[in-house]
């Protein structure tokens, strides 16, 4: 982590926002679980201050709830908050498909069906956490195929909110489901269509939406607070 006396509070924010999104999903921060700003200051060397606005990102995007007295805590969304995103996220990265496919190059194929290799390595591995790192590379990597940086930009704004959300927040999730999911994705991107690279974008998301309304529970039993406020709810 850079000095807090060298880099902008703005870079550092977002240095700490990226670090509490990688422990969010490491399970280190389940959810309910509070983030304690002097914590997280003490254990990365820096002030409050752009930790304080790292967890306002956080809060934008959905994935912390900042509550008077009580501080920041990691968010559980309701099963209808998950839906509309879903929803959301889908048209987006049809838009992306759209816009990628006719544009894409035997070097952007290529990164594409790498990414697929990496999920597959997940889905035999097992390992939730490591699968939604390698989910987002890989429709990271076709919005970015897209060359439209406004659409980056606002899929980028709510990807988090979901892959932290659905991918690491189930027990027990079914990591080789989750991943073949993308197959027909990968068949579709290989064959040069785009017609059906949307169409497999779309059962993408309607199989994932079923996978939540079947199995998601929009209340879990609360992490009782820590005894000492100035400790983070041990995970």
């Amino acid at each position: 982590m850079a000095d807090d006396g060298v880099l902008p509070r703005s870079v550092l924010a977002d240095e700490v926002k990226d670090r509490l999104l990688r422990d969010i999903l490491s399970g280190r921060y389940p959810p309910h679980a509070r983030i304690v700003e002097t914590t997280v200051a003490r254990e990365l060397g820096l002030s409050q201050a752009p930790v304080r606005e790292a967890l306002r990102g956080l809060e934008a995007t959905g994935v912390v709830e900042i509550l008077p007295f009580r501080g920041a805590r990691v968010r559980r969304p309701t099963t209808d908050e998950l839906l509309e995103a879903i929803i959301v996220r889908a048209e987006l990265e049809t838009i992306g498909a759209r816009l990628a496919v006719p544009r894409m190059t035997d070097d952007d194929l290529s990164d594409l069906l790498a990414h697929g290799e990496a999920l597959r390595r997940v889905a035999e591995s097992g390992d939730p956490h490591e699968l939604a790192i390698a989910d987002a590379a890989f429709h990271g990597r076709l919005i970015e195929t897209s060359g439209n940086a406004t659409l980056v930009r606002i899929w980028g704004s709510l990807e988090p909110f979901l892959r932290t959300s659905i991918t690491a927040a189930i027990p027990g999730v079914d990591v080789e489901w989750t991943a073949a999911l993308h197959w027909p994705i990968l068949d579709a991107l290989s064959a040069g269509d785009t017609e059906q690279v949307v169409a497999a974008l779309r059962q993408h998301f309607e199989l994932a939406a079923s996978k939540i309304q079947a199995g998601w529970q929009d209340a879990l039993p609360e992490r009782p607070e820590p005894s000492d406020a100035s400790e983070p709810a041990q995970v």
